[in-house]
């Protein structure tokens, strides 16, 4: 019966000339679970609250596309089992399948959809600079200096690339969360600190930034974050996609954000996606 239901649902999702495998959507109807990848750390997109629970937009967003699989599967119940995950293993657990889908802050790039997938897109970010004192600082002014960011991430990648393309020699010193990067800059011990700008604005409306550092109001680079999901199960990442199509289209994503980061504006490109990113039915 329910591989019944698995062949209606792939039929319905798309007009394909043969049949692909689907191997989670075998897995859900199974189990009855979706195991959601989440970060603990990545606030306001993906954390935990006091209460060890998983919260944030990314992690939202999750909950309402696992109530669509499961009316679109034909499920009375789709259990969500949520798997904490840093930014070192969050891409690993997705690729040897420990996860279904990670519900967080990444950044869809072409090397990384070497190894992984990704939705349509969930979110768009870019990188800001946290800053000691008052005054407008150039990134040229961060010759010799000491710069932190988070290692593994697309924001160091992006920033040793900045340096290299300037021409500029500086200290990178990485770190393994966010927090810990911040707490850094309070003490004296970096001279700039480089992360998404969300997550730096996040710190700011919690009362955790110390008043002392600022955040650029610009940011180097603009990037569009989506769900992470296994590479050539073509089946689930459309039903991943139409499912986040229809959250686009009855108004759920820009709902989300705003119940989940009252105190932010969408800048205009988050406002443009909520308007262009639904996927033709």
């Amino acid at each position: 019966m329910r591989r019944a239901v698995l062949l209606a649902l792939t039929l319905s999702f798309a007009l394909v000339a043969a049949p692909v495998a689907a191997d989670t959507l075998n897995r859900i109807l199974d189990s009855g679970e979706i195991r959601l990848g989440h970060r603990t750390d990545a606030v306001p997109l993906s954390y935990v609250d006091g209460a060890g629970q998983p919260q944030g937009y990314s992690v939202m967003i999750c909950r309402a596309l696992t109530a669509r699989l499961a009316d679109a599967l034909g499920m009375e119940k789709l259990t969500p089992v949520w798997v904490p995950l840093d930014a070192q293993s969050r891409f690993d657990a997705v690729a040897e399948g420990r996860v279904d889908l990670h519900c967080g802050a990444a950044t869809i790039t072409l090397s990384r959809r070497e190894r992984v997938d990704f939705s349509i897109p969930t979110f768009i970010d870019g990188t800001a600079v946290l800053l000691a004192g008052e005054g407008d600082t150039a990134f040229e002014d961060l010759d010799g200096k000491r710069l932190g960011v988070r290692g593994e991430t697309t924001t160091e990648e992006i920033l040793r690339n900045s340096l290299k393309a300037a021409g500029l020699e500086a200290e990178v010193i990485t770190f393994s969360t966010f927090r810990d990067g911040v707490a850094a800059m309070a003490k004296g011990d970096l001279d700039a600190f480089f992360g998404d700008q969300l997550q730096l604005f996040g710190l700011a409306i919690s009362g955790d930034l110390p008043d002392s550092l600022r955040i650029s109001d610009d940011t180097l680079t603009v990037e569009k974050h989506g769900l992470v999901l296994q590479r050539g199960d073509s089946d689930f990442r459309l039903a991943v996609d139409r499912g986040l199509s229809a959250l686009y289209q009855d108004g759920d994503m820009a709902r989300i954000f705003r119940n989940t980061m009252p105190d932010i504006e969408a800048g205009a490109a988050l406002r443009m996606l909520f308007i262009l990113a639904p996927e033709v039915f």
